[in-house]
């Protein structure tokens, strides 16, 4: 069962669509309706779509019962093999809180240790991580390789994401309170939506999504290559005039060390936020882009 984005969901207006963008139209408008509530509201609810028409506690409960599922039953189907519920459960725990991470095997089993009373050994986590990934509950971002002016090392460890964010937000057992009292666990968990949408976006458009980070410390949260060979820059932000600056820097940044005699320019870089009233571009050229008002 694929998560839908908030496109197919009907909370976002579609007044920009991806597929515009990436044929030249940058004149971008709409109005983002999402205000911060909603948004932590939609993060803990997830794309289910049996979810979608339910509202409040009825719909938040979804989630918490495809949870129960993976945990109780769902994984051991992947690989046959019975596996321990509360093993299952403090690794999905310690997994949603990296996500948005590069963390390896070895830092979970650390995390684990750190914050659990169980000790759990790296090749155990391995095995169940794969096992929720055979299921489709896990699907981490690998890295994207450009050609770069430069020599600097790109860091290729995968991303690490759950397919939906409500299944990071009942691992832990939080709600859409919690997220708005924490909003660097807000920010983490709007960007696995992002992600969530971008991948349904780039599927459709014969794309996939990768991210960028390199040893200098540059990195792209997003990005969305075609097979025609065009691609997007996005960095994703929950909001505020600093943050998007600091996005729209690191964009202008990593555009400027692709090496474009050897592959295309992006076709556009974006600063995909969560709040802010209206899509706009900037003098620099940068779009940003509410997640409310994007479609494929």
């Amino acid at each position: 069962m694929r998560p839908m984005s908030l496109f197919e969901s009907g909370e976002s207006t579609g007044e920009v669509s991806l597929k515009s963008l990436f044929n030249g139209n940058h004149d971008v408008d709409g109005e983002n309706k999402l205000d911060i509530e909603k948004l932590a509201f939609l993060i803990c609810r997830g794309g289910w779509p049996m979810s979608v028409d339910l509202k409040g506690k009825a719909a938040l409960q979804q989630a918490f019962d495809y949870y129960d599922a993976v945990v109780k039953s769902d994984i051991n189907r992947a690989d046959g093999v019975n596996k321990n519920p509360e093993r299952v459960k403090r690794i999905m725990r310690s997994f949603a809180r990296n996500q948005a991470s590069q963390a390896a095997c070895t830092l979970i089993a650390n995390d684990i240790l750190a914050n659990e009373v169980e000790k759990v050994n790296e090749d155990t986590v391995h095995s169940y991580i794969e096992a929720l990934k055979k299921i489709f509950v896990i699907e981490d971002m690998p890295a994207w390789n450009p050609n770069l002016r430069s020599k600097s090392a790109i860091r290729t460890s995968d991303t690490r994401f759950y397919v939906d964010p409500s299944i990071a937000t009942a691992s832990l057992g939080i709600g859409p309170e919690d997220l708005i009292n924490d909003l660097h666990t807000f920010g983490l968990f709007f960007e696995t939506m992002c992600v969530r949408d971008l991948r349904v976006f780039s599927e459709s458009l014969d794309g996939s999504v990768y991210h960028y980070r390199d040893n200098t410390g540059l990195e792209c949260d997003a990005v969305i290559h075609l097979r025609n060979g065009k691609y997007g820059l996005i960095e994703i932000k929950l909001g505020g005039e600093d943050l998007i600056n600091e996005g729209a820097a690191n964009l202008i940044k990593l555009k400027e060390s692709i090496d474009t005699a050897k592959m295309k320019e992006p076709s556009f870089l974006m600063v995909l936020t969560g709040l802010g009233d209206y899509p706009y571009k900037r003098e620099d050229g940068v779009l940003v882009v509410p997640l409310g008002v994007l479609r494929n």
